[in-house]
């Protein structure tokens, strides 16, 4: 249920994105979502990408500070109201969302949210309990 993400710790410099996304185009590794957090010294970028695994190597040869961690992806529904019905049901399971972000996902086209949670194996649980679709690796590497 979790995917893969990687995050790169950037300073807040002209290039430095670009500089991530030719790392990422010469090795053939397509961006599937992206979150930028940054303050005024440096950021992070946050990455779905179709290798991770190469991703996070050849960002590394490369210079780059990253790590790999997991978060739990979800179908939401492309309406109003789909992001209040998930997090009302975080909410009420009185779970802590550190961060999110959206993509549309390449199997059905519908929208997709990505989260990370304090606690990632409660809010799982309170989602599929509300009958929400957590997306699979599958689901989002498909190429």
């Amino acid at each position: 249920m979790q995917v893969p993400q990687i995050s790169v710790f950037l300073e807040n410099k002209i290039g430095r994105m670009a500089d991530v996304t030719d790392v990422l185009a010469k090795n053939d590794i397509n961006i599937i979502a992206l979150a930028v957090a940054d303050t005024s010294e440096f950021g992070i970028l946050r990455l779905i990408v179709s290798k991770p695994e190469l991703a996070y190597k050849t960002l590394k040869s490369a210079g780059f500070t990253v790590m790999t961690n997991f978060v739990i992806a979800v179908e939401v529904d492309d309406r109003p109201g789909g992001l209040a019905r998930i997090l009302r049901v975080l909410g009420d399971a009185k779970l802590n969302v550190e961060y999110m972000y959206a993509f549309v996902e390449r199997s059905t086209g519908r929208a997709a949210l990505v989260f990370r949670f304090e606690k990632e194996q409660e809010a799982v649980k309170a989602l599929q309990g509300a009958g929400i679709n957590i997306l699979q690796k599958v689901d989002i590497f498909q190429e």
